[in-house]
Parts: C-alpha cells; structure tokens; sequence
C-alpha cells in the first residue's frame, strides 16, 4: 500500500511540474532515434570532413584551438576554423558523431570522396551542375554573391558595372569564377588562375592584377583585413555578371555540402539540418567567421 502511495504522489507530481513549466521550446532540429549510426560512412560514429583550411572566411588553418578551431586530422599541431567548421560542429552535434577534419587541395575534394577518405566535402563549394555530376549535394548552407575586388586608390574603385572594368585580372582555379565570370567581361585581360583563395588575394594586393573576381564572403573577409581593399557588388543590377537563368544563377552562387555519388541516407542527413536553419542564420555564422579569421 505504501508502495502503492507513494507511486501516486510520484505521478501527481511529475504531472504538476509539467504543468507549472509550461510547454517546452519547439525545436526543429531532426530527430536521431538511433538512425544515424547505421548511415554509409558514418558508421564508426565520426564524420570525416575535408576541406582545404586555406579559404578564409569559410575554413582556414591556425595553430591553436581559440574561436572554436579543431585539429586537423593529416596535419598534427594544426587547427581548423572557420564558417564550415561552424556548420560540420552543428551537424555532428545534432546525430552525436565526432568530427575529423582533414585538410585537402580543392582538385583533390571529389576524389576523395569517391575513395571514401572523407564522408563528405564542407569546403565553399558551389552547386553547379558540372560538381553535381560528380557528387551529391546537399544544402544550401550558404547564400553567396559573384562580387569582385580591387584596391581602394584604383580608378576601377568606382565602377558600377562590369562593363566598367578593365586590365589585369584572376580568381581562384576551378570556380565558376575564372571559368564563366572572368570571360564576361569585355576589358579583361585573364591571367593564370590562382591555385587557392589566399593566392588570389595576395596576387591583387601585391599589384600582380588589378582585381580579382570572387563571391561575397571571401571579399568581406579579405576587406575585414584589408582595408585598402573595396568590394565592387553589382547584383540585383544591369552591369552584373549574367547567366541563361535564375536556376543557373542560383546553382553558381548556392553553397552545398558535397557527399560521395549515391549515399542518399548521408546527403538525407545533412540537408535534416541545413533545412532548419534560415538564410539568417546562415548570415549571423558567418559574420562570426569573418570576425575572427586570421590575416591570410
């Protein structure tokens, strides 16, 4: 009998504080229920990301863990921070996996996830029809702009279109950037690309060209370092860069988590957690990024 009582005095009181604390907070973040262990990949409980750790604001290398920055797996005593480490923390948070990062040239990103040395590539990369024959994406996790650079003392400092701009000018290799931007551009006379993002902002300040064609994060994270550096921003207008539609403008600036070709259960799993997240948010991670990113 006492048992009895004091099982119904339990409940009654649980049943009170639920009442007294009111509803809790809805969230929409996806559910595991033991799911995400049995995912291609994922299986030993860590999710391998490669990422160059040389494209700041989005990832970078630094020799401690401050702001967040975690180890990078092929490079000891190195560490990893930035915007996509922000958004692989919040991925493996939500399933409970442990992140690895590995550092990798931005060439060898689609390869090594058909070898299956990384599960999947949070790098800055664009979701071009050209990358998604090679992988699936998953995302967006960023909504970028196609924006160029020059120095602030450069007649060019006061273009308002492309048509305004001429001489010598870069981007990185194997963006859209150099490869469909770049050409737009009546005056331009393209250079050799850069082989990585912090090239291309070394080659502008140092006077090797006169701008440099890049999207809207890594401009501002250069600027934050720079101030002699301008941002030249013609979206939403006549002089900027143009593409055959809305879709493939959106695929060439959209930024996507690339997964190896086929693994619908892990491209499944990351868009659960992109999809709660707002253009804000997204916003609001990376001006936190920018803030902290070292000088390249």
């Amino acid at each position: 009998m006492k048992k009895l009582i004091a099982l119904v005095l339990a409940l009654t009181m649980a049943m009170t504080l639920a009442a007294c604390g009111g509803s809790a907070p809805e969230t929409t973040a996806p559910a595991d229920n033991g799911t995400a262990a049995a995912i291609p990949g994922v299986e030993d409980g860590v999710l391998t990301v490669g990422m160059e750790c040389a494209y700041a604001p989005y990832n970078w290398t630094q020799m401690d863990d401050s702001n967040g920055a975690v180890p990078i797996a092929n490079n000891p005593g190195s560490y990893a921070g930035g915007y996509d480490i922000m958004i692989a923390k919040k991925i493996c948070e939500t399933y409970g996996w442990e992140l690895e990062v590995m550092a990798l040239e931005w060439g060898g990103l689609s390869p090594a996830l058909a070898a299956g040395t990384i599960d999947v590539a949070i790098a800055g990369q664009s979701m071009t029809a050209e990358r998604m024959a090679e992988v699936d994406m998953a995302g967006p996790y960023y909504y970028a702009t196609i924006v160029c650079v020059t120095t602030a003392d450069s007649p060019l400092a006061s273009a308002t279109s492309i048509a305004d701009l001429s001489g010598t000018c870069t981007s990185q290799s194997g963006t859209i950037w150099y490869d469909t931007c770049l050409p737009q551009i009546p005056g331009a006379e393209l250079q050799a690309p850069a082989a990585d993002a912090p090239a291309m902002i070394v080659a502008l300040e140092s006077g090797m060209v006169d701008f440099i064609c890049t999207d809207l994060p890594t401009a501002n994270g250069a600027v934050a370092k720079n101030p002699d550096l301008v941002v030249l921003n013609f979206a939403g207008t006549d002089g900027d860069f143009q593409f055959a539609s809305e879709e493939i403008r959106a695929e060439n600036v959209n930024i996507g988590v690339s997964v190896k070709k086929g693994n619908a259960e892990l491209q499944q799993a990351m868009n659960d957690v992109l999809s709660t997240m707002t253009e804000a948010d997204f916003n609001a991670l990376m001006d936190q990024a920018i803030a902290v990113q070292p000088a390249i």
